[in-house]
This record gives structure tokens, C-alpha cells and sequence, in this order.
């Protein structure tokens, strides 16, 4: 087996087409990326998947000459095709076992976590990382479970022994209370997706959470 990669989870971008519907979200994505955000997940809902291969190779385009990941949510056959860095997958999607059987050692595998029952089966062999949330309530996902809270997050995070980013609900706002919890990052849709200035709002919160690694080393020297 070969080595896994890693992936820097500080400021991780959920977008796709249906969050920035009157933008370009290529120009999204490469602000964002210019002003702190590490790694780019591209969903899409809705249209076809050729439609869905050819957003992920122009993302890539942009992407790769700055080694910013690009993961693909649920779709390995997309991942696969794109040439994508990886593919995330939740509860109900395909099974990780599964999943990284199909993309092999080489991408990274992502999965989403929403309650300690899952937290506590989450094979560190398999998966490289976790999403868990969601945090708070959140507009962007109907379906959402019920929100973790900052202490469910907190509780969540104590039985992983693999990387993970907070979901769900995440501003700028909250975001110092949310990485306290022990995640590794932060992730977004629209925080900066739905911002007037896309830059600036991934500026701001990528301070967060140099901000927030900052206090975790002084309480480490104390």
C-alpha cells in the first residue's frame, strides 16, 4: 500500500454552481483560494454529469498550479473521470470501504460524520479525513441532521483519530467558537459563497483560524 496523502483542512470551500448562481464560480473559487482557503469540494446537485466532469477539469485547471486539492462530493465516478484530487461521501452514500476501493491509495477519501455512533466506527485505514456537523442550522442543506452544537462538535472531535473540519452554519462570527471544539478547520459554503466579496470573507476567516492555533500553542507553552 502506498502513502496516503494529506490534506490541509484549515479553510475548506463547499461550492458549486447552485451557491453562486449569478456568479462565476471560477471566479469564486480563485478568489477564495487567493485569500486562504486550502481545499475546494465541488457539489452539484442538480444537471447532468458530463455537465458535473467538465466544472470539476475546469476547477482543476485552476486549482492544481496552486496544489489546492479539489474533492468531488458523493460522485467517485466523477472524481474518477476529472482526474479530481478526491471525493467525500456521507452516511447514506456510497460505502468508504467501497469508495476507496474504486479511487485507490493515491486521492484522498473524505466522509461525513453527524453524531458520535459514527464518529466511533470511522476506520482511520479507509477514510482520511472527517466533516462533522452539522455545527449549526444551516440553509444549505435541507436534509441536514440535527445541529451538533459547539459541545456536541467538541465531544465528537475527542473519539476521531483522523482530521477533521467543522460543517454547517459557520460564519465569521462563530468561527473562533467553533474551532475551540478541536477541528482542524473550518468548512464553508455561504460564508463565502453567498459574501458580496467572496476575498474578503475567506481573508477573514482563514485569520480565524490562524488566530485560533495561535491560542492552542500559548495554552501548549503555558
Amino acid at each position: 500500500m502506498s502513502p496516503r496523502r494529506r490534506i490541509d483542512l484549515s479553510l475548506y470551500l463547499v461550492a458549486g454552481s447552485d451557491v453562486v448562481p449569478e456568479r462565476s464560480l471560477r471566479d469564486v473559487v480563485l478568489a477564495a483560494v487567493s485569500n486562504g482557503v486550502t481545499a475546494v469540494q465541488l457539489r452539484q446537485k442538480q444537471g447532468s454529469t458530463r455537465g458535473f466532469i467538465e466544472e470539476a477539469r475546469a476547477l482543476i485547471m485552476v486549482l492544481r498550479p496552486l496544489a489546492i486539492p479539489l474533492i468531488i462530493n458523493d460522485r467517485v465516478d466523477v472524481a474518477l473521470a476529472a482526474g479530481a484530487d478526491g471525493v467525500h461521501v456521507g452516511q447514506t452514500d456510497m460505502d468508504p470501504r467501497d469508495a476507496r476501493r474504486l479511487i485507490g491509495d493515491a486521492r484522498l477519501l473524505g466522509l461525513s460524520v453527524t453524531n458520535l455512533a459514527e464518529a466511533r466506527v470511522v476506520d482511520a485505514a479507509i477514510v482520511d479525513y472527517v466533516g462533522v456537523g452539522p455545527v449549526f442550522a444551516t440553509p444549505s442543506k435541507l436534509d441536514a441532521a440535527p445541529p451538533l452544537g459547539v459541545s456536541g462538535t467538541s465531544e465528537i472531535c475527542a473519539v476521531l483519530r483522523i482530521p477533521a473540519v467543522a460543517i454547517g452554519g459557520i460564519t465569521c462570527a462563530n468561527a473562533g467558537d467553533v474551532l475551540s471544539a478541536g477541528v482542524d478547520g473550518l468548512a464553508v459554503i455561504s460564508a463565502i459563497c453567498g459574501a458580496e466579496r467572496p476575498d474578503e470573507a475567506a481573508a477573514a476567516l482563514a485569520k480565524q483560524v490562524l488566530a485560533a492555533r495561535a491560542r492552542r500553542a500559548e495554552r501548549r507553552v503555558s
